[in-house]
């Protein structure tokens, strides 16, 4: 019988196991992913959740409490990244393998419609379309689920302002979960996500060539084509590589290239590796383009995400830490 009911919806999925049926065979890299999912489901109801179904490389889920849903978030994290080692996780290296997985989460709170085995409605849709834009190992939580937590839980999430979901016409507020090693949560109360300030621009700074974009500068895109926003001549590089959109209000950085591009936010010692999927941008960091940014060779520039207010003038930064010179683009 269906009825209505106030939940938590979470939606999971693990990147990577393409390259692990590439490398393991199909064999051993099923073991590796539904041992992994089956972790992930045991995270879930642990923290009193309940497991709507199974996604190939992904689940679905609900809680009743935001609470819970954020703790299960968190340890499904935790139960991918240190599994407990079993005689048939040893058989196939298991805890060799699991670290090439990464788990992209989104989640979002509002009335749905139960069945006997799915549920449906608004904050489904929107947790489905959330992951998305979820970057790896990223946890994307809605507005109205942050919300329901506590002050001191709030301190956890990252205001990314709006977010345009594919099939909605109304944007999203969206904020990222940070996880608890990282040294800069940003403490934001509620009224800061009702009235979070319009991204002026973005602030793009390669060796010499400091820019600012407004978002009637959108896109700005990345590679070795001349007419690229950024030319850059490099062979690990693709002829378009990637490109920075607006989407609500907020920029995205979407990879497209073979090798890959690689973010490091500032204060956050991890870089999230991009391959043919895309992240949201917040505060300021580092892009590689095609090698990681600890390769003395790579190709890297700098961003910083400008709150409301008018823009700034360029400043140049000669002998600025970004990399090498690209080949001048043609505007």
């Amino acid at each position: 019988m269906n009825h209505l009911a106030d939940r938590c919806v979470l939606f999971a999925d693990l990147r990577g196991s393409t390259g692990l049926f590439e490398r393991l065979g199909n064999t051993q890299a099923t073991h590796v992913v539904t041992s992994s999912v089956a972790c992930l489901c045991q995270a879930v109801q642990h923290c009193g959740g309940t497991v709507i179904k199974t996604l190939g490389d992904g689940l679905m889920a609900s809680f009743n409490e935001a609470a819970a849903a954020v703790r299960a978030a968190g340890s499904m994290h935790d139960a991918l990244h240190q599994p407990e080692v079993q005689a048939g996780d040893r058989a196939v290296g298991l805890t060799e393998t699991r670290p090439d997985l990464k788990l992209q989460i989104a989640l979002a709170r509002g009335e749905v419609v139960e069945t006997e085995d799915d549920c449906f409605g608004d904050a489904v849709n929107v947790a489905a379309r959330l992951l998305d834009h979820a970057g790896d190992n990223d946890i994307l939580v809605t507005s109205d689920l942050v919300s329901c937590l506590s002050p001191l839980a709030q301190r956890r999430f990252r205001n990314l302002d709006q977010i345009a979901l594919r099939g909605r016409a109304e944007p999203v507020h969206v904020f990222l979960m940070t996880p608890p090693r990282a040294q800069d949560f940003a403490a934001t109360r509620l009224e800061s996500v009702r009235q979070a300030p319009t991204p002026r621009g973005i602030r793009l700074v390669w060796a010499d060539d400091d820019q600012l974009f407004a978002p009637g500068r959108m896109p700005v895109t990345f590679g070795r084509n001349p007419q690229a926003g950024f030319c850059i001549d490099d062979s690990r590089v693709s002829r378009l590589h990637a490109r920075i959109d607006l989407q609500g209000n907020a920029f995205q950085l979407s990879d497209m290239s073979y090798n890959g591009s690689f973010v490091r936010f500032d204060h956050d010692p991890e870089v999230l590796a991009l391959r043919r999927s895309r992240c949201t941008l917040h505060g300021s960091g580092t892009i590689a383009f095609g090698s990681l940014p600890d390769d003395p060779q790579s190709r890297c520039l700098r961003f910083e995400i400008l709150g409301a207010g008018a823009l700034p003038s360029p400043r140049q930064t000669s002998g600025h830490p970004t990399g090498h010179p690209a080949t001048p683009a043609r505007r």
